[in-house]
């Protein structure tokens, strides 16, 4: 599992032009990609990950401070870019592998307390952030 995380002040996903998931205060967004041999442990172990890691202002992680997260799955976190000009998703898990573990994810951050905001799995979206930093954290799961 490979998440994204960036720290951000404000941020907003859009889909058909409706407001799916925002927060107005300071924050993560995670893009979260599955891979073919994820499995739920993985997930719990990465939400927990998001959720301790000490990236916000002061190094204190979202837990200390109750700050928002707004996941948004993104299989192209595992692209693949380095032969010919045509990237790949190869590493990407298909549909019904990668989202049950992307609301596995969502799911343990709200078990453990955090304010979770969701992008729409598969859908076209349009997310709209204010990045603090810039920080941005690549995790993958072990």
């Amino acid at each position: 599992m490979r998440a994204v995380i960036q720290r951000v002040l404000r941020a907003q996903v859009v889909v058909a032009g409706e407001v799916v998931g925002s927060f107005d205060e300071p924050g993560l967004v995670v893009y979260l990609g599955v891979t073919h041999d994820d499995r739920p442990a993985d997930a719990a172990w990465t939400a927990r990950k998001i959720w301790e890691l000490r990236l916000l202002d002061g190094e204190r992680s979202a837990s200390e401070v109750g700050a928002p997260v707004l996941v948004v799955s993104q299989f192209t976190v595992y692209g693949e870019g380095r032969k010919g000009r045509r990237p790949t998703w190869q590493a990407a898990a298909p549909g019904p592998v990668s989202e049950p573990l992307y609301d596995a994810v969502c799911a343990e951050l709200e078990r453990l307390g955090a304010r979770v905001e969701r992008g729409v799995f598969g859908a076209d979206m349009a997310v709209d952030q204010l990045n603090d930093g810039p920080v941005t954290l690549v995790l993958d799961s072990p």
